[in-house]
């Protein structure tokens, strides 16, 4: 093979004709300073991706495998579906569990009795034993519609009236009366010793309202105003 280096005249060696090209094929595809530029040299170990098999190419992009959808168990689906069902269940018994506590009312009080029944079942009982707690032992109390014993009075209408008497000093009677045959209502007062009453007092008639326990201490306050009860 000859030697394709050239010498000049002077005996260097002059470049070959590859070395002077280089570097305009160098310069030819360089990028340029200025701005970013591709180019179309092809990169080392970079197929195509056109060409490149995914089968032969470990590089190329491979499709991502989607799993398939699973399909809800038969117990699963039926739970599910019983969901709304129990909300509903639970929403429907609501209103009626508001309705049965709106059904239970508080129990009526005994004020609330008819006059009459409240009086014999509840006051009389109750105003018996203050008055024995007193050191009362021989009272007689009972409950009648008659004309009030207090003169002046002979011709009033006849009211409701709770007539109480002892005679363990003296003989002492009380009349508690309700014109109004209404416990709320209007009340009056009356005692003697042995004589006809002359005055008629009011009873309880700055209470708004009237209970079994203020009509009894009520009546026992006044007797023992009148030195009646305990030692007197």
């Amino acid at each position: 093979m000859a030697d394709q280096t050239n010498h000049n005249q002077a005996g260097e060696v002059a470049p070959s004709t590859v070395d002077k090209q280089a570097p305009s094929v160098a310069e030819e595809h360089a990028p340029s300073t200025d701005s970013p530029e591709a180019t179309d040299i092809p990169t080392a170990n970079a197929p195509d991706p056109k060409a490149a098999n995914p089968e032969d190419n470990p590089n190329a992009a491979k499709p991502v495998a989607v799993p398939p959808k699973r399909e809800k168990p038969a117990a699963a689906k039926a739970a599910t579906a019983e969901k709304p069902t129990d909300a509903a269940d639970a929403t429907a018994e609501k209103p009626a569990a508001a309705a049965k506590a709106a059904k239970k009312e508080k129990a009526p009080s005994v004020e609330d009795k008819p006059f009459v029944e409240f009086i014999e079942q509840d006051y009389l009982p109750a105003l018996q034993k203050a008055i024995a707690q007193q050191g009362v032992q021989d009272l007689q109390v009972s409950f009648a519609k008659q004309k009030m014993p207090i003169t002046g009075f002979e011709s009033a209408e006849e009211c409701w009236q709770i007539i109480g008497s002892w005679s363990e000093i003296g003989r002492r009677q009380f009349n508690l009366y309700f014109p109004d045959e209404d416990i709320q209502g209007k009340k009056g007062f009356s005692c003697n010793e042995g004589k006809k009453p002359s005055t008629l007092e009011s009873f309880l008639i700055d209470e708004r309202k009237t209970t079994l326990d203020l009509l009894v201490y009520g009546l026992v306050q006044r007797l023992s105003g009148q030195k009646w009860l305990g030692r007197n």
